[in-house]
């Protein structure tokens, strides 16, 4: 028998880090999920075990090409985040940004289903406000390394907001900060994997710079209870909205912190800074306290013993 009152709920990325996660609480909600990847950086292990799940569902999909479902809601995770994933092939990464938000708007114009956009905290660029608030346009090399990823996040803010402006689309923006937890890939090259691998495995922790620039992470679970939340608000509410954790941490504190808890011997060993890497990033939520009631529960030693023991269980 049909479940006609059951939310149909369509996650692209849906195998990646984030995507992944979001996919099983969704399933615990009871919605049904079909989760799209084109597994570029989604791993079928982080969604091997839903798969018995008859409310789930998976398509090998890559949403710079249209989609034709019936859904309710639309999360747009879909997009390479890390450096070393966006830089691979920066055409492809604007591409998806870009064309894959045309798309996926597209398809909620046609069917009316809500749709959530994951921007990035990348849209501030190397900021010259501290910390960072909605109504800060940012500061963004648009010729740089990283603006496959930076510049193809603000399009993607345009063309959301002007499709909700010009169509009457309902839609949800959110600028997520550095996030952290399982179903991390060890070789993503983000900050928080690099070190733990590098510090169970007895290896040198490599820091771009003196390592006095700074960063706010949030636990994953914080982080998509968060946007679960912002979805679930007023339609008028659109965001943009920064979800992330607001405790700033240097990122020599993080590798001393890991070196730490890891037990390592591992060394600090100090690289030249990236092009164009920010200096500093702290979101203000003062908006997401104000409006969903949320900020992280979760504190970042015990955030980090829970990623730490993953990596422990992927690395035998």
């Amino acid at each position: 028998m049909i479940n006609y009152s059951q939310k149909r709920v369509l996650v692209t990325g849906g195998a990646g880090f984030l995507g992944s996660h979001l996919c099983e609480k969704l399933l615990h909600q009871g919605c049904s999920v079909i989760c799209v990847d084109n597994f570029y950086t989604g791993q079928k292990s982080n969604i091997t075990h839903l798969m018995n799940d008859h409310n789930f569902e998976l398509i090998r999909h890559d949403i710079t090409f249209p989609l034709y479902l019936e859904l309710d809601e639309i999360y747009n995770l879909a997009c390479p985040a890390s450096p070393d994933h966006y830089q691979y092939d920066p055409v492809q990464t604007t591409k998806t940004s870009v064309h894959g938000s045309i798309n996926m708007l597209g398809l909620a114009k046609r069917t009316g289903a809500k749709i959530f956009q994951a921007s990035t905290s990348e849209v501030y660029g190397d900021p010259e406000v501290h910390p960072q608030v909605e109504s800060y346009w940012g500061k963004v090399n648009p010729i740089g390394k990283r603006a496959c990823y930076d510049e193809g996040k603000r399009c993607a803010e345009t063309l959301f907001f002007d499709y909700h402006r010009q169509h009457a689309l309902t839609i949800k923006v959110a600028r997520i900060f550095n996030t952290y937890g399982p179903k991390m890939q060890p070789d993503d090259g983000r900050v928080v994997s690099n070190f733990i691998v590098q510090a169970l495995k007895g290896n040198d922790i490599t820091i771009y710079g003196d390592g006095s620039q700074t960063r706010s992470f949030c636990y994953v679970d914080d982080l998509v209870t968060g946007i679960m939340l912002f979805m679930g608000s007023d339609d008028t509410f659109t965001g943009p909205i920064n979800i992330g954790n607001p405790m700033e941490l240097t990122i020599r504190g993080l590798a001393e912190k890991i070196i730490i808890l890891t037990k390592s011997k591992s060394k600090i060993l100090f690289k030249s800074l990236p092009e164009d890497d920010p200096k500093k990033r702290q979101p203000d939520i003062s908006l997401a306290t104000k409006k969903l009631g949320w900020e992280p529960r979760v504190k970042i030693d015990d955030g980090l013993s829970n990623t730490i023991q993953y990596f422990k269980t992927i690395l035998k």
